[in-house]
């Protein structure tokens, strides 16, 4: 069994993004809306900040109080969407109950859409086109080219269909070749699809849910999920010691997907300055 080292791999993006950004002499700029006061999404628009800072990625983060209107909001995605200066713009989710993400979302251009979020973005990922993928996904893929790991003629299993995460991944695992199978609350015989899994990945937001059980020997294992086990402790949504017993690669909670979520934020941003 191997950890795959997110952590790591993140550090070398960072690193070539940052070679890139300064070779091409380009001012990338990326902005960041937060809105209330939610202490995860804080520190998550922190990290963001700090990442965009070492490569050379100019950050303007907008905070809005809870209680801001639809309009207000909508009206600031707009005002960034003719804004020179920037090149992505990301809308940390979850926004506060009786916000509409959706037509928040769709007041970011396409072109800008750094999260890859967008109906559009979504689209051409269906039509087999390369857009802006949404950022976890396209970590979850980095981390499997990073190990030698093709997805082509290997089966996919996900646990999660949302549209940040599960939707754009299997598309993106579709696209490579794989053949991908997506469960969710309503799947039955759950444990014997996961155990046909050539690649399983987790996406349910729930403390240590993939157990050993539902490992096939030999598996990659990737871990999506970031929670809090019954003593507080940082985990995600597999069992790790159980299931590291059984796989051939496995993804750690933190140090796994996480960071290279934020690294491919990044190049997503870089990436959509450069195509303007």
């Amino acid at each position: 069994m191997k950890i795959i080292d997110g952590k790591a791999l993140a550090a070398r993006v960072r690193a070539r993004l940052k070679e890139q950004i300064e070779k091409s002499g380009k001012e990338v700029g990326l902005a960041v809306v937060l809105v209330g006061g939610d202490p995860a999404s804080r520190i998550y628009v922190r990290n963001k900040e700090k990442a965009c800072a070492e490569v050379g990625i100019r950050s303007y983060t907008y905070e809005l109080p809870e209680n801001v209107t639809q309009t207000e909001l909508e009206g600031l995605l707009s005002a960034l969407g003719g804004d020179a200066r920037v090149h992505g713009i990301l809308l940390q989710l979850p926004l506060p109950p009786g916000l509409d993400a959706k037509a928040a979302l769709g007041r970011i251009p396409e072109c800008k859409d750094v999260d890859g979020f967008s109906a559009g973005n979504l689209g051409k990922l269906v039509l087999g086109e390369a857009p802006i993928a949404a950022c976890t996904p396209l970590g979850v893929m980095k981390l499997l080219e990073s190990e030698g790991i093709s997805p082509a003629g290997k089966h996919a299993v996900i646990l999660g269909r949302s549209e940040t995460v599960g939707k754009p991944l299997a598309l993106l695992l579709l696209n490579a070749d794989a053949t991908v199978t997506v469960c969710h609350s309503k799947t039955n015989r759950l444990k014997e699809i996961c155990r046909q899994a050539d690649i399983l990945v987790s996406a349910v937001g729930r403390p240590k849910f993939v157990t050993a059980d539902m490992v096939k020997e030999g598996a990659v294992v990737i871990d999506v999920g970031i929670n809090r086990d019954e003593n507080g402790k940082l985990c995600g949504d597999v069992d790790f010691a159980g299931a590291a017993e059984k796989a051939s690669f496995i993804t750690p909670v933190p140090g796994g997907v996480g960071p290279m979520t934020v690294a491919m934020l990044l190049c997503n941003t870089f990436a959509a300055a450069t195509e303007e």
